[in-house]
């Protein structure tokens, strides 16, 4: 099957992923967009979802629990994020033309529904020289949650994220765990270069991704690079063999690579050269 995928037009749910129709066992992903006055019902059957807006406003209705947020889009302001345990049924409806991403999986209802607010969630800049990029931890570690792990990442236009390149499939000492890549870009017409590949040369896959693609990270690295004029975000969604705490465990790069961390402008090309006749 296809690693990237793309939205559909229209209303309702535009991209679904679901456990059962992609190779993997864990994560469970969707983007659906409401036009004012829609409504839609999410249940959660052994799973915990978290929902992330968008753009529009929106109100949750969970129980007696009543939710109402807003985000202007994923390039003005950080989202408020709903955590929903397993056994509930979530009541969406759009108070304003609306988008908005659900994840999901796995989970034994260890913690209780909440909010998470913008204040609450770590930003920092990572990396530098040609792989500065911006990572809000939106719902990761010491966030909690049962498996998923939530980042919204920045990378401005001629820049690389993922770098040095990490992977976490339960190989070379790593971590299972599932992702999805969710891409939205500026300007419309701009787009984003993604790899997925490993070093045992059984995955090597490059995709040119545009506003509202979606890709698998099913196994292997996964280094982004934005294109020059592209301002690109990318909402990750996580799940896989790391519970609770253990979500803080990180990814392992690709040793080829992980030198870049010590001097990130190392072995950079100063033009023009000074070339011999």
């Amino acid at each position: 099957m296809t690693h990237l995928l793309h939205t559909a037009p229209g209303t309702g749910p535009v991209l679904e992923v679901a456990p059962r129709g992609v190779p993997w066992s864990y994560l469970g992903f969707t983007v659906a967009r409401f036009e004012s006055g829609q409504r839609h019902r999410v249940t959660s059957d052994g799973v915990e979802i978290a929902f992330v807006p968008l753009a529009g406003a929106m109100t949750f209705t969970v129980g007696s629990e009543r939710f109402e947020v807003e985000r202007r889009s994923v390039f003005e302001a950080l989202p408020h994020i709903l955590y929903v345990p397993p056994g509930h049924e979530v009541e969406i409806v759009a108070t304003a033309d609306c988008e908005v991403a659900w994840g999901s999986a796995p989970a034994e209802g260890r913690l209780p529904l909440r909010l998470f607010r913008p204040d609450e969630m770590k930003q920092e800049v990572r990396g530098g020289g040609p792989a500065v990029r911006q990572v809000n931890h939106v719902l990761a570690h010491p966030l909690p949650a049962e498996r998923l792990i939530l980042f919204e990442v920045y990378v401005p236009g001629g820049a690389w994220s993922g770098w040095p390149p990490h992977c976490h499939d339960g190989r070379r000492g790593s971590a299972y765990l599932e992702e999805t890549y969710y891409y939205r870009i500026r300007p419309e017409r701009g787009f984003a270069m993604h790899r997925n590949y490993t070093r045992e040369g059984d995955m090597d896959e490059i995709f040119a991704v545009h506003d509202g693609d979606l890709v698998l990270v099913t196994g292997g690295y996964h280094p982004v690079a934005a294109a020059p004029g592209s301002s690109v975000y990318f909402l990750n969604f996580l799940a896989g063999e790391l519970v609770g705490e253990d979500r803080a465990v990180p990814p392992v790069d690709d040793p080829d690579h992980e030198w870049i961390k010590d001097d990130w402008d190392r072995g950079a090309m100063t033009l023009p050269l000074d070339l011999d006749d």
